[in-house]
Order: C-alpha cells, then sequence, then structure tokens
C-alpha cells in the first residue's frame, strides 16, 4: 500500500496559515478520496496559536485547541514530497520535494476569512492540479 502524498504547509510562525492551510487540505482531500498527510510548521515558531485562529478554525469544524506549533526541521523537509511556504522562504535544500510559494495570502491578523478563503481557493487549485496529474488517484 502506498503511503501519504506528505505536504508540508510552511510560514513564519507556525501558528495561523499554515495551520489553516493544513487543516483544510486534509478534509478537501479526504473529501477528494485522497490520501494526504498535512503538516503545518514555522520558520520562527510562535509558542501558541493565536485565539482568533483557534476560534476561526473550531468555527470551520476543526478543534485545535492546545496545540503547539511546530518548528521546521530538516527532517520535515527530508520527508515531505510537497513544500507549500505561506509568505516565508523556505530552502529545501537537497530535498527531493516539490516546492510551491503562495506569497499573496492576506495577513490572518488582519482577519481570518479574508485568509481562509484565500488559501482555500489555492488548496482547491492545487487539489485540482492533482488530479490532471494523476487522473487514476481517489479512484477504487
Amino acid at each position: 500500500m502506498p503511503r501519504p502524498l506528505r505536504v508540508l504547509f510552511v510560514c513564519l510562525h507556525g501558528s495561523a496559515k499554515s495551520v489553516i492551510a493544513a487543516e483544510h487540505f486534509g478534509r478537501l482531500a479526504r473529501a477528494s478520496e485522497r490520501d494526504v498527510d498535512a503538516v503545518p510548521a514555522g520558520v520562527e515558531p510562535d509558542e501558541t496559536i493565536p485565539a482568533h485562529v483557534v476560534n476561526g478554525l473550531a468555527n470551520d469544524g476543526f478543534d485545535v485547541a492546545g496545540r503547539t506549533p511546530l518548528p521546521l526541521t530538516d527532517a520535515a523537509l527530508a520527508g515531505a514530497d510537497v513544500v507549500v511556504s505561506l509568505g516565508c522562504s523556505v530552502d529545501t535544500g537537497s530535498s527531493p520535494a516539490t516546492a510551491i510559494r503562495w506569497d499573496d495570502i492576506p495577513a490572518v491578523s488582519d482577519g481570518y476569512g479574508p485568509a481562509r478563503d484565500a488559501i482555500l481557493g489555492r488548496l482547491r487549485t492545487f487539489l485540482a492540479d492533482m488530479s490532471e496529474a494523476d487522473p487514476s488517484a481517489g479512484r477504487d
């Protein structure tokens, strides 16, 4: 049985954009019968996920209360198939991962909804591109 596609979402603090992207990507991928492992990380991780992000995700049906932002590590990069950076620079070094930059996502501190909506738009396009690249994925 093949392992899940590992997608590493990275933002500066690992506590907003990357968490929103990972949670929503997991849901969207499951709905399209894709086997994925979505992980958020931060270049300079915060100590906690801000309350407005916890509340926004809770309203979307996700429970991230009490979770701690994860630091970006060499091991996480090495284990990723795709690295999506959200408004920060990520050196993938010798990692075989595909690197994607989404630098146009609004700041979550300026409003959860607009940032989430922009991320969802990118995630839907990403999933559609994945389906075009592998039309058999998600089928038994």
